[in-house]
């Protein structure tokens, strides 16, 4: 058979792939669901930054000092702050009202003046433990630097010998959500890249029209390349209409680099990522021993990629070892491009790592099939 009609059967299969995806309502829900709303949830939802915090004030001494320190618990981290009195504090935070309960005692602004150091007591409902940690010591903070304002303590004390100006280099006011939203798109497209490919040479065997291509004039090449490019056009479009429109144009989240370089590894990530695919299916003989074949793979494969936690931080072996994953490779690569605006010149690394490791993912998975058919 030659060449030009090997790629005519694997393009008249990959049809015939995208007519079956589109026929499956459940997995095109899927698709539409992980590219909207799951990267705006997974952005939105759970920010690491304290945001919108329940406060309430039980004020014992209405003192200048403690309105002003009330006064700036302000948003976006901290909600209007509520007027308690001491006998409410428990019943408020029972309830879960409020997630911190500040109070101020009687006198609290002459102790101060006095150099008394009274205490003021923050009651912390540590089972918001998001908020918890975090919210007290912005609380802890924000006491006193209005305490030395206030006293002129502050102003007082020796000048250090350099001053530190922090310049916040490609995220200027640490905004989460613009980190999260590229994480959560990787995780997004290693997953479903994973599912497409693998539920597609798992239908096939399930509902026995495997046996039935294989008696036709095709090879087991041409039905695994098929099943590779038709999933990975999918994730493809829906990953670009992802990045393009709920990333830039609801979040708001700027883009550095080129939009076509970023497709390029893109591509070369899915060539990986659905290779891998075909050989978890060729492991697994139903879907539910794929989705758990898929917990196995995918959770270290994001875990450890340096996505959520730099890979500098991680144990030197692990670090090794994680070089030959391809969503290690990638998300190197997109935290360059798109937050760094690296060009090609500083990411060709990555993008030549990928597609050694896609090829041999390839040819892996391909021996696998041959074996798996025969």
């Amino acid at each position: 058979m030659n060449i030009r009609q090997s790629m005519r059967n694997i393009y008249h299969l990959g049809i015939k792939e995208l007519l079956g995806l589109w026929r499956d309502p459940l997995m095109l829900v899927l698709i539409l669901y992980s590219f909207t709303i799951g990267i705006y949830v997974g952005a939105k939802a759970q920010p690491d930054s304290l945001q919108h915090a329940a406060i309430a004030v039980v004020d014992e001494d209405p003192s200048q000092l403690s309105m002003r320190i009330t006064d700036s618990f302000i948003p976006p981290m901290f909600l209007k702050p509520a007027r308690l009195n001491q006998s409410e504090i428990d019943r408020s935070m029972d309830m879960g009202k409020n997630t911190f309960v500040v109070v101020f005692p009687a006198n609290f602004q002459k102790d101060v003046l006095k150099d008394a150091c009274p205490e003021v007591q923050v009651n912390v409902d540590a089972t918001r433990m998001s908020q918890a940690f975090t919210g007290s010591g912005y609380i802890q903070q924000i006491i006193n630097q209005e305490t030395e304002k206030f006293t002129g303590k502050g102003a007082a004390t020796a000048k250090p010998a350099a001053k530190l100006v922090p310049r916040n280099r490609f995220n200027p006011n640490l905004t989460q959500s613009w980190f999260s939203a590229a994480v959560q798109l990787i995780n997004n497209i290693s997953m479903l890249a994973i599912i497409l490919t693998g539920a597609a040479l798992i239908r096939e065997r399930e509902c026995g029209t495997l046996e039935h291509l294989l008696v036709l004039p095709l090879n087991s090449f041409e039905i695994m390349a098929s099943k590779i490019w038709s999933m990975a056009l999918v994730v493809l479009v829906a990953a670009g209409v992802s990045q393009l429109v709920v990333i830039e144009w609801i979040m708001g989240v700027p883009v550095e680099g080129s939009r076509l370089l970023f497709f390029s590894g893109l591509a070369l990530y899915l060539f990986a990522v659905t290779s891998l695919g075909i050989f978890l299916a060729c492991i697994a003989q139903n879907m539910p021993q794929l989705g758990i074949l898929l917990i196995l793979v995918l959770m270290p494969m994001e875990m450890l990629s340096g996505g959520s936690t730099p890979l500098e931080s991680m144990p030197p072996l692990i670090q090794k070892i994680m070089q030959i994953s391809p969503t290690t490779q990638f998300v190197s690569f997109c935290q360059a491009l798109l937050y760094r605006g690296a060009g090609l010149n500083v990411v060709w690394k990555e993008m030549l790592a990928l597609t050694v490791i896609g090829s041999v993912l390839f040819w892996y998975s391909w021996l696998r099939f041959k074996r798996s058919v025969t």
